[in-house]
């Protein structure tokens, strides 16, 4: 029986677009090792890492929306960089604020942006490298 040894966790208050993710991560995430957790809350997202962190599941990726009701992605990545300085934090929103993203990216908090709408390539390759150096 395989143990699941790895998690990567989507955040978007869109149902819609956490399936669409579900789909395509399937594709090229190994489900028999890796968990995909998928939260329209922010909050019971922090709940959920906070989970897997404790019961040793590694994190290889969260990926966040920017826009979301209780706080903004870049709120919420920058909660989870404080717990977790080295989980890998992937926006991928419509409607970010470029400030916001750029302080991300210049405070090295980012590991990638993908803009909405998105195609499968651009998702692939922005998160691969981050599955391959994880792995």
């Amino acid at each position: 029986m395989n143990e699941l040894k790895y998690a990567v966790v989507c955040v978007d208050d869109d149902p819609y677009i956490l399936q669409m993710l579900g789909f395509q991560l399937g594709k090229i995430i190994n489900q028999k090792l890796t968990l995909l957790e998928y939260f329209t809350d922010p909050d019971k997202a922090l709940e959920g890492i906070d989970e897997l962190m404790a019961e040793k599941i590694d994190v290889i990726f969260v990926m966040v929306d920017y826009q979301m009701p209780k706080m903004t992605g870049a709120q919420l990545i920058r909660s989870l960089k404080i717990k977790y300085p080295t989980l890998n934090c992937v926006m991928l929103s419509g409607q970010a604020n470029q400030v916001s993203v750029e302080e991300l990216r210049s405070d090295n908090l980012l590991a990638s942006f993908i803009s909405k709408p998105w195609d499968e390539e651009a998702l692939f390759a922005a998160i691969s490298p981050i599955i391959q150096a994880h792995l």
